[in-house]
């Protein structure tokens, strides 16, 4: 595994716990990944790297590439004829559906709650 992957047993942004769940919210949190996974699980067929800037939108040659090269290291993406998840990658995809439901809900919560303007609840010292 490349040494700049988030992996298990190691420090990684903001943890220095080596937590498997703390690697993978690193690796989830890096600029654009979590866009070219979900381009990579909704596409009908391995899209080539081109089709794959093309879905992406914005995102510059340089940093799609880093992407793809991060999440096959990670041994999430695999690059065959165009790139797919792979079965790992598609059990992370189908194991954030729970999280995206609740993200709806969070969001129908924050829309919903007036306006705050400070900490709910008191402050320790």
């Amino acid at each position: 595994m490349a040494a700049d992957i988030p992996a298990p047993g190691r420090p990684v942004r903001g943890s220095t716990t080596g937590r498997p769940i703390m690697a993978l919210l690193d690796l989830l949190g890096r600029r654009w990944l979590l866009r070219v996974i979900w381009e990579l699980h909704r596409a009908e067929h391995p899209p080539t790297f081109r089709d794959l800037r093309t879905a992406c939108g914005d995102i510059s040659s340089s940093v799609l590439t880093r992407r793809l090269h991060e999440l096959t290291d990670a041994g999430l993406v695999a690059h065959d004829n165009g790139y797919a998840l792979t079965p790992l990658g598609t059990r992370l995809v189908d194991n954030l559906q729970p999280l995206t439901r609740w993200a709806e809900e969070w969001s129908r919560h924050q829309t919903d709650a007036p306006a705050r303007t400070g900490p709910q609840r008191p402050l320790t010292s």
